[in-house]
């Protein structure tokens, strides 16, 4: 089917890219607004009824699944067309056509890479252990806690946050991979409108700026998290 086709050639693998790179940029506005709620100085309420909100919403579970989905295919689609261009650029016959090119355009496999090996130990760090709750893990991992208006208990994750975050050596991989995540944001969200055909004199600049803003104040905003909880807690 053209359709199929189309999808495996080298502008259907950046237009997969680029889509789901914005779906991407977009989750993780949201992801940083919820976990921000850590900072809140209740002991952590706030952020715990966040969490159990997230995880007993029908619509956020298919959501999450879409969010999955879409970080492996990006990270496919990216190592492919990554080994396509140094594939073109071994042959004989190429010519360099990126002499001006970033550091970070030159290395996004390897930024990327690193970016899904952090998300990886994220993932390990929190949902893993949280969903092996109570089989393999054994009880008593998430420590449980009652709130007015919940019928049930709730998951002390704010507990499981402060205790991972109070190790100086987990907090520096966390920070080496914002890093890696502000790199590959500040080349990849640019050229992601590029790539959809979105470009002019007049609003590219602005497109660039707002990409350059936005790989900034996002890893920074993570990055506070883990060492406002590793400062607080010594």
């Amino acid at each position: 089917m053209w359709i199929i086709n189309f999808l495996k050639s080298s502008i259907g693998r950046k237009l997969i890219m680029s889509l789901t790179g914005i779906f991407l940029c977009l989750f993780l506005v949201v992801h940083l607004i919820g976990n921000l709620q850590l900072l809140v100085p209740d002991g952590g309420e706030t952020f715990n009824r966040y969490a159990y909100m997230m995880t007993h919403n029908p619509l956020i579970f298919i959501i999450a699944l879409g969010n999955y989905f879409f970080i492996l295919t990006h990270a496919a689609q990216g190592i492919l067309i990554s080994l396509a261009n140094k594939s073109a650029k071994s042959q004989k016959y190429a010519v360099s056509t990126n002499e001006n090119a970033s550091w970070a355009s030159k290395n996004m496999m390897i930024l990327g890479i690193l970016v899904l090996a952090f998300i990886c130990i994220h993932m390990g760090d929190f949902w893993f252990r949280m969903k092996a709750e109570g089989t393999f893990l054994g009880e008593g991992w998430v420590p449980m806690l009652t709130y007015e208006g919940i019928s049930e208990p709730v998951a002390n994750l704010y507990d499981r946050v402060v205790i991972t975050f109070s190790q100086l050596w987990i907090v520096i991989v966390y920070l080496i991979g914002l890093i890696a995540l502000a790199f590959h944001l500040n080349h990849g969200f640019a050229s992601a409108f590029q790539t959809l055909g979105l470009n002019h004199k007049k609003y590219t600049p602005i497109i660039k700026g707002i990409g350059t803003l936005y790989s900034y104040l996002i890893p920074i905003g993570f990055a506070i998290i883990p060492l406002y909880v590793y400062f607080t807690n010594r």
